[in-house]
């Protein structure tokens, strides 16, 4: 459901449940997250225990301009147990969600959640967490392991007792953040324990499975896990543990008629008895009571295993101190998250997305790229970067080589795939048979769907903390949140929409994404700003605008000084390898070109780029010049620029570079789209083949109108499309970015933080 703005939500279909007691430092950022969720149908149930810091007045801020965020107050420190069971009363939805103060959501957890869990038929459903730490002295991590962490999976009662002992081997299922059905947990019974001051939703999730509801695992990297100030310090308390030990003790009573499971409970009281003369043993060591230490863990002789862990954690700490600081890099950092091949001012969005990094650097930022994902190569398995890739300092790849500007793939399937695509492109040159090779485009990469090493690998690349993130095109949306840098302004370069070049398409274009509107919509709005390359799609997402900020940046160019009327034979197209090239190309070739050879026989059609790749033979008078490194010479040669387009949309990168190099210029209707103001006077435009012939033909015939022609384009441009006038929006919000600093890192608390790895830890 797509409701962008709402305010106030009748009926939520999943309650978010906040318990927070002096959470103020990131209370803030856990709500955002929340309220940020794809599926907007929310509530957000704040349960303050008893802060004294001004938790509840950041939250009442949020509250006042979102209905759908819900607080209630305990006047006495309660525990984490008692907000939420005050949360669970007070939710409304289908199902309730925990959320820690101090943690952060995916903006798509909660809909994939809900959509696996009724897939499945699953009463609790939960997810893999993403361990990071708020120092960023250490990389994150994923949290499950093994088949949990490679597909979805039912977790028994067993399985979860086992999995969950006290410093037992394997993460600690317990630290799991499950969302459950509400109407199942109120039927159960069970609720949480508010004895507990520690592993509550451990024991809460125990007790569900006990009372026979099902729960799934989905191992998306949806719930991020905050490791900060004081958790590696914290111990577990005897108290805590003899709280522990008594919660246990009543779980093996109400379980004893399954005989099975009681083993596993006295594994549990035994991992706790050993925790509890280890701690015994510390506080006799403090005292220098070194005897009585002694004895306490002969007792127990297993409990001396559990000394690793303050010397790990010594080793750790001196480790940290000797050691550069962690990894937060200046703060005037923008980072690029890519999934395009590029190399290069190679096709339209490349041209567009160095555009906005350059735009950057004038601005006094520093562009950064990311590309996080090996298929960027497509079949391609070696690529050479080109100089004006040096726009951004530092280029990260994933699953890639890099020697200099060289970069080669590691996957020997992309060598194979490579040869065989050529070998079809030679024999369909050729005019002989190619299908019996099976070869096939590669998919459309910035659209490939995400991998959790893909996910990861962006929280680990950027542990830092920039002033801004851009996704490059809608689908790299995605990884916005695993940039885990709240404070960052987020943007994404829309470049195209996609559901209406899929709608004029009529079916997908080979190797294009199938999307609908409201898919796309929803993956432009996990950003806060849009930027839009021309204004007609602008307009198209308006509904975005009460919520969102729409940057609309044109193309820019360079003109050149004076107009460049060519020789009066050759005619130019240009274009990469995408669906709406092709077709414009088909239509040139099979409406137009025969028409203009019939009047103009020595006419010549020069095609240029990688919409050549794979074309049958060219008709007389065409040349196939494929990918062209520098078109300066061929514009400068051709009499007539064509950009033929029937269908698509977007970037029109290409009609402007025709215009800034001084061209005649003949398109149709749909190249003009977006841009029919600022370019209409400075082209010639036709949308039937006849017409599109004759004015061509016009042209070629007239050295005078060509030059008049041009001149009119360099104006348009100059006007228009300067990198100047282009870019003042894009210009205005980087310096929002640049004085809009994120938040230096506060003091540390006094409140300790659980490290999953270890409950001992909480």
């Amino acid at each position: 459901m797509l409701a962008w703005g709402v305010t106030r939500m009748i009926s939520p279909t999943v309650s978010i449940a906040i318990a927070n007691h002096n959470g103020a430092r990131f209370l803030e950022a856990a709500i955002a997250s929340a309220l940020a969720q794809d599926l907007s149908a929310i509530e957000v149930i704040l349960v303050d225990d008893a802060s004294t810091d001004d938790s509840v007045a950041r939250a009442e801020a949020i509250a006042s301009h979102d209905g759908r965020v819900r607080i209630a107050r305990l006047h006495a420190q309660h525990g984490p147990g008692a907000a939420r069971n005050l949360a669970l009363e007070m939710a409304r939805g289908e199902w309730l969600a925990v959320l820690d103060a101090d943690d952060l959501m995916h903006p798509a957890r909660l809909a994939r959640l809900m959509a696996r869990a009724r897939a499945d038929d699953a009463q609790i459903i939960a997810d893999d967490l993403l361990i990071f730490a708020d120092d960023q002295r250490s990389r994150p991590q994923r949290f499950l392991r093994g088949r949990r962490a490679a597909a979805p999976t039912w977790l028994t009662l067993g399985e979860m007792l086992a999995a969950s002992r006290l410093f037992g081997p394997g993460p600690d299922l317990g630290y799991l953040k499950p969302m459950i059905r509400l109407a199942d947990w109120r039927r159960s019974g069970v609720r949480y324990d508010e004895t507990l001051g520690l592993v509550e939703d451990q024991d809460l999730l125990i007790r569900l499975l006990a009372a026979g509801l099902s729960c799934r695992i989905d191992p998306f990297l949806g719930y991020f896990y905050r490791r900060h100030a004081g958790s590696q310090s914290h111990r577990l308390s005897g108290e805590a543990l003899r709280t522990i030990a008594d919660a246990e003790q009543r779980r093996r009573v109400a379980l004893a008629d399954r005989p099975g499971l009681v083993p596993v409970i006295d594994q549990r009281l035994a991992a706790i008895a050993n925790a509890q003369a280890f701690t015994d043993a510390i506080a006799a060591l403090k005292a220098r009571r070194p005897w009585a230490a002694a004895r306490t863990i002969l007792s127990r002789p297993q409990s001396a295993l559990l000394f690793r862990m303050p010397a790990a954690g010594l080793i750790r700490r001196l480790a940290q101190r000797l050691a550069p600081p962690g990894r937060i890099a200046p703060r005037d950092e923008v980072w690029f998250i890519s999934r395009q091949r590029l190399v290069g001012r190679a096709n339209g969005s490349s041209v567009y997305l160095l555009d906005i990094a350059a735009a950057v650097r004038r601005a006094g930022l520093t562009p950064k790229l990311l590309q996080p994902s090996p298929d960027v190569l497509g079949r391609w398995p070696v690529l050479r970067l080109k100089r004006e890739m040096a726009v951004f300092e530092t280029i990260r790849h994933r699953g890639l080589i890099r020697l200099g500007r060289w970069v080669f793939a590691r996957d020997p399937g992309v060598y194979a795939a490579a040869a065989i695509g050529a070998l079809a492109a030679l024999l369909t040159r050729l005019g002989l048979p190619a299908a019996w090779l099976g070869a096939k485009p590669a998919p459309f990469a910035p659209a490939a769907p995400w991998s959790s090493a893909d996910r990861l690998y962006v929280a680990r690349a950027l542990r830092c903390r920039p002033v801004a993130v851009i996704a490059d095109y809608a689908w790299q949306t995605e990884a916005l949140a695993y940039a885990l840098a709240p404070a960052a302004r987020t943007a994404v370069i829309m470049h195209d929409l996609w559901h209406r070049r899929l709608a004029l398409f009529g079916a997908p274009p080979v190797g294009a994404p199938v999307i609908d509107r409201r898919e796309e919509l929803e993956l432009l709005a996990r950003a806060q700003t849009i930027i839009a390359i021309q204004k007609t799609e602008a307009a198209d997402i308006a509904e975005l605008a009460s919520t969102h900020e729409l940057v609309v940046t044109p193309i820019s160019a360079t003109a050149v000084p004076a107009p460049r009327p060519g020789d009066g034979q050759h005619v130019l197209f240009v274009g990469g390898n995408a669906a709406s090239n092709s077709e414009a190309v088909d239509w040139m070739l099979e409406a137009v070109w025969p028409r203009i050879r019939a009047t103009c026989p020595k006419a010549t059609l020069l095609v240029a780029g990688s919409v050549c790749r794979g074309r049958p033979p060219p008709p007389a008078g065409v040349r196939y010049l494929g990918y062209v490194d520098n078109l300066d010479r061929l514009y400068g040669d051709a009499a007539v620029v064509v950009s033929p387009l029937l269908s698509g949309s977007g970037l029109k990168v290409k009609l402007v570079e025709a215009l800034a190099q001084g061209k005649a210029c003949v398109v149709t209707s749909v190249t003009l789209q977006g841009v029919e103001e600022e370019t209409a006077s400075a082209v010639a435009v036709a949308d039937d083949p006849v017409a599109f012939a004759e004015a061509v033909l016009r042209l070629l015939a007239d050295r005078a109108a060509r030059t008049a022609m041009g001149t009119r384009a360099l104006e348009v441009v100059r006007a228009r499309f300067s990198a100047e006038i282009a870019g003042v929006a894009f210009d205005r919000w980087l310096q929002g970015c640049a004085g809009a600093r994120p938040l230096g890192p506060p003091a540390p608390t006094a409140t300790a933080r659980p490290e999953p790895a270890l409950l001992a830890r909480a």
